[in-house]
């Protein structure tokens, strides 16, 4: 669809290019093509051309953005739900160890706070 895309972005502008060049070199070319006047009514299909062409050109490029746009969504719906799984996996793994295996200790005592400060919780001596 990338390829697609970008060739008729190329089309378009080859188009609107050789439309130019045309218009600006009419008055030396115009026996050549059997036209003998450039007529706002053939100037008019011309950009008229070239428009359904940019319009064919940005639906094209639309479309694929927003087929790209839903598998990136896609993804990022199963890497979620993969992370989801994994977390349950390790709070299994934590609540019940397997057997044989000794269960994981922090390696502190109970009397040692948890939030890494270094001083002990005051203790009420009665």
């Amino acid at each position: 669809m990338k390829k697609v895309s970008s060739v008729f972005q190329l089309l378009v502008a080859l188009f609107f290019g050789v439309a130019l060049v045309f218009f600006l070199v009419f008055d030396s070319i115009k026996n050549g093509f059997g036209i003998q006047e450039l007529t706002a009514g053939k100037v008019v299909i011309w950009l008229l051309a070239g428009f359904v062409l940019y319009l064919i050109t940005w639906l094209l490029v639309s479309m694929y953005s927003s087929s790209m746009g839903k598998k990136i969504r896609k993804l990022e719906a199963e890497n979620d739900k993969l992370k989801a799984r994994l977390y349950d996996h390790e709070q299994k793994a934590k609540v019940s160890p397997m057997k044989g295996t000794a269960p994981p200790t922090s390696g502190s005592g109970p009397e040692d706070d948890t939030d890494g400060s270094g001083i002990k919780p005051r203790q009420n001596i009665k």
